[in-house]
């Protein structure tokens, strides 16, 4: 079950949100508990098994670093013992080189455990801060098994730490103010997912579907563009759903996704694209290293190594690896030769075609296939346009432009700075009307197509 299906808007959803206000205040976090420990049972009876005993084997290890994190000599050894449990179930499951532990362990044929690069992140992050003394291994059991199983953050973050998530429980602010927002950026998101990204995502198969040697330079333009659309109305909206429910419930979580695709610089984009997870390497990884760093390019080498780790941590792959040292390359050849703020569009417009060239990688079965299509996009198979390909761009033009529009951030700036209040009053009054056919539509979608999750990454 995924956020943006029938079965969890007009069931799961609402049947939660009843009982979570039915039930007393001093219960309201058990209740959430028991709602995500259903969400999961929901996605799979084995999934609800491994979250339970994944919680339990991290809750364990957390209580045995605080009881001996005194003694300098004990204590690496469950701080190594947690992460590498971690680690290693990561790998179980993203990778091919671990399967045959999946047959001593006996794992049902098909499982996946979904969201398991965001709880393992989050497992290791909570094993750290415990180590280092910035919060305290927790005694309500309750309380941490909410943080790794929290319905609204499972599938796709925000990643947050320990100690922010249970502020932000101890903080929760529970009224209909709070859902009539968290129901305006769920319908947002489902919009991204359902309408947007489903549909770029059908313009992507039709280019997949064309033989590698014979396509054109502007059919494979026309395929990667769409990808990297469909890729960000994807995780964006799977990520504005679930803040949009937390918003149901009390919770404010952060945006993982700042309109980073148009940003007029490469930094930029490295900067808001899901934020948290830099954010997390930063703290854990790239910033314990910076501090033994004297000079700039040491520190530059440090950032694209943060980066190729981010790109692994999505695919688990050479390809996403290679997308995420490409990345962070060009953000440092950036720093070294742009010296001047580009102007607006000219900056929007290179950053979108590094990401463009560096997405390719992404979103390729294999290196060798991704240097082929490169090889397509400069007209190396002698083909700059054919009758396809103005047909595909006839058939989705509207679409692939109205997309790049809505992945900026125009619309909401000039909302912030129109300084009259009939029309802030108007937009206030006809955003109701607005998610009410947002629901419309996207429910019509969804039941024509039976389900609209196509490309969600197994994150």
């Amino acid at each position: 079950m995924v956020y943006s299906s029938l079965l969890f808007i007009y069931g799961f959803l609402p049947i939660s949100l009843l009982l979570f206000y039915l039930t007393p205040k001093r219960f309201r976090e058990l209740t959430l508990l028991v709602l995500s420990m259903v969400f999961c049972g929901m996605i799979s009876l084995y999934f609800l098994v491994f979250m339970l005993v994944y919680t339990a084997v991290n809750y364990g290890f957390a209580h045995m670093i605080s009881k001996v994190r005194k003694n300098d000599k004990l204590v690496a050894v469950p701080l190594a013992c947690g992460i590498t449990f971690d680690l290693v179930t990561i790998l179980v499951f993203r990778t091919q080189y671990f399967t045959w532990l999946q047959g001593i362990i006996k794992v049902p044929e098909g499982f996946y455990p979904v969201g398991i690069s965001f709880f393992t992140l989050a497992a290791i992050g909570t094993l750290i801060d415990i180590y280092k003394g910035r919060v305290k291994a927790d005694g309500n059991i309750v309380r941490f098994a909410l943080y790794m199983m929290f319905f609204p953050r499972l599938i796709m973050g925000p990643l947050l730490r320990y100690g922010v998530f249970t502020k932000a429980l101890d903080n929760r602010n529970e009224c209909l103010a709070e859902t009539g927002k968290g129901m305006g950026i769920f319908a947002k998101g489902l919009v991204k997912k359902v309408i947007a990204a489903d549909g770029l995502f059908k313009l992507y198969c039709a280019v997949q579907a064309v033989n590698l040697s014979e396509m054109s330079a502007m059919t494979a333009w026309l395929g990667v563009t769409a990808y990297v659309l469909c890729l960000y109305y994807t995780l964006s909206g799977v990520a504005d759903m679930g803040m949009g429910i937390a918003y149901f419930f009390g919770f404010r979580f952060p945006q993982s996704f700042n309109y980073p695709l148009l940003s007029i610089r490469i930094k930029y984009f490295a900067a808001r694209w899901q934020s948290q997870v830099i954010q997390w390497l930063r703290r854990y990884v790239t910033k314990p290293i910076y501090n033994v760093c004297s000079k700039r390019w040491m520190k530059e080498a440090v950032f694209v190594f943060g980066w190729t780790i981010f790109g692994f941590w999505y695919t688990v792959g050479i390809n996403g690896t290679l997308w995420g040292f490409l990345i962070g390359l060009a953000v440092v050849i950036e720093g070294r030769l742009l010296r001047n703020k580009p102007l607006n569009i000219t900056g929007c417009i290179y950053t979108f075609l590094v990401v463009i060239f560096c997405t390719v990688f992404l979103a390729g079965n294999g290196t060798e296939y991704s240097v082929r299509y490169l090889f397509a996009m400069i007209g190396g198979n002698g083909s700059f346009a054919d009758s396809q390909s103005f047909y595909l761009l006839k058939s989705y033009i509207v679409m692939l432009l109205v997309s790049m529009y809505a992945a900026t951030d125009l619309f909401r700036n000039m909302m912030l700075r129109t300084g009259r209040k009939k029309v802030k009053a108007f937009v206030n009054a006809v955003t109701p009307l607005i998610v009410v056919l947002a629901l419309a539509v996207c429910t019509a979608l969804m039941s024509y197509d039976g389900s609209s999750d196509m490309i969600l990454l197994k994150l």
